[in-house]
This record gives C-alpha cells, sequence and structure tokens, in this order.
C-alpha cells in the first residue's frame, strides 16, 4: 500500500518543499515526512496536486505516458466562441508542437474560495469560465492554449487528477488516504546470444 495525499495547494506556493529564494513552499501546508509531488502545478495556479511516498505511484500519475485526465477550472478574458472551443477539442498548435484533443465547455462561475490577491478585473473587458480537461502535462499548457484562442487565462484553478477531485478541500488544507501502489514494470530479460560457427574453444588442460 502507497500514502496518498490530496493537497489544494494555494496561489503562489512552489511545489516543492524547499526554496533558496525564501519563496513560499509545500512545507508550511504538508508537515509530512517522506511524500514527495507527484507532477508539479505552476507557483501561480491553485488547487488540486498530489503527494505520495511510493515511486512507482508518483510515475504514474506525473508521467504523461499513462496519459491521466486532469480537468482545470480555467477564468479566461473575453468569451470564447464555438470555434473558439472548437479548436481546442480539435487540438491546437502551441510551440513544442501540436497538443492531443481537450473536452471543454462554458460553464458558469464556480462557488470557490476567494482568491489572495484576487484576480485583477477590468469593467471594459469581461470574462467567462471553462472547464477543461487534458491528458497532458506540458509546461504552462493550459494558459498557452487559451492564449492561442485570443482568451488569456486569469485564474487557474486544478480540481481533478484521475479519480481524485478537490472537492471538501479548503487552500492549504490536505487529507491522507491509503491506495494500492502499482506494479513497477518488469524488468527485460536478455537472451543469451547464440553464435553460429566461429572458432572452437581451445582445449584445456597438457597433453
Amino acid at each position: 500500500m502507497a500514502q496518498l495525499i490530496l493537497l489544494n495547494k494555494p496561489f503562489q506556493v512552489l511545489s516543492q518543499f524547499s526554496d533558496d529564494q525564501g519563496r513560499r513552499t509545500l512545507r508550511e501546508c504538508v508537515p509530512v515526512p517522506g511524500v514527495y509531488p507527484a507532477g508539479r502545478l505552476d507557483w501561480d495556479s491553485e488547487g488540486l496536486l498530489l503527494l505520495t511516498d511510493d515511486g512507482a505511484l508518483q510515475a504514474r500519475i506525473s508521467d504523461p505516458r499513462f496519459k491521466l485526465p486532469k480537468t482545470y477550472l480555467v477564468q479566461v478574458e473575453g468569451k470564447p466562441g464555438g470555434q473558439e472551443l472548437q479548436k481546442l477539442r480539435q487540438g491546437i498548435t502551441l510551440k513544442d508542437g501540436p497538443t492531443r484533443p481537450a473536452k471543454v465547455e462554458l460553464i458558469e462561475p464556480p462557488e470557490l474560495w476567494p482568491r489572495n490577491p484576487p484576480v485583477r478585473s477590468r469593467k471594459t473587458v469581461p470574462d467567462s469560465w471553462l472547464k477543461l480537461t487534458i491528458d497532458e502535462g506540458r509546461n504552462r499548457q493550459v494558459r498557452r492554449m487559451t492564449a492561442a484562442i485570443g482568451h488569456p487565462t486569469l485564474r487557474l484553478v486544478r480540481w481533478q487528477i484521475g479519480d481524485w477531485s478537490l472537492e471538501a478541500l479548503a487552500p492549504g488544507e490536505w487529507r491522507a488516504m491509503t491506495v494500492h501502489a502499482p506494479k513497477p514494470p518488469a524488468a527485460r530479460q536478455r537472451r543469451p546470444r547464440h553464435r553460429s560457427g566461429g572458432p572452437r574453444p581451445k582445449p584445456s588442460g597438457r597433453r
């Protein structure tokens, strides 16, 4: 069994336990020894971050090969239309290549905790909320995707990873559970090479 911690990472907290620049880290949120983040969440993003003490589980959660879906609540400038949303659903090309298709829909403003500091609003520019699910984990991917369709991200909250969600966790709060750790992949065994022909071994001993 492996230990798994679900943390609601606050805004402007690093997804690591130490920092040589004096910034806020996970140390102030999770006083549990021997656990490490499974993946990361940007300093200026909020929401669900998973930590575990099991290396195989950490890899299964964070490695893009396993395509674990991640759902975000995203506040963006303006209101994307059907064509913009369809671009995200089809996959959009970023500087590091095309993304895989995303699941996305416009939603009503969710009931979230107030952010500190609050999102800067402009009376002349409306904003809206998206529920967006991807199964990749590129650097600042969601922000780059919304910017690519002309609607920059104002606030980003990761709500769910796989079957684990942020339900009932306030910023800085966490809950622990035990889960079955995945088995590490079996090591590949090399088959011995059989040579055909070649020199015969020399006889040992003297005649």
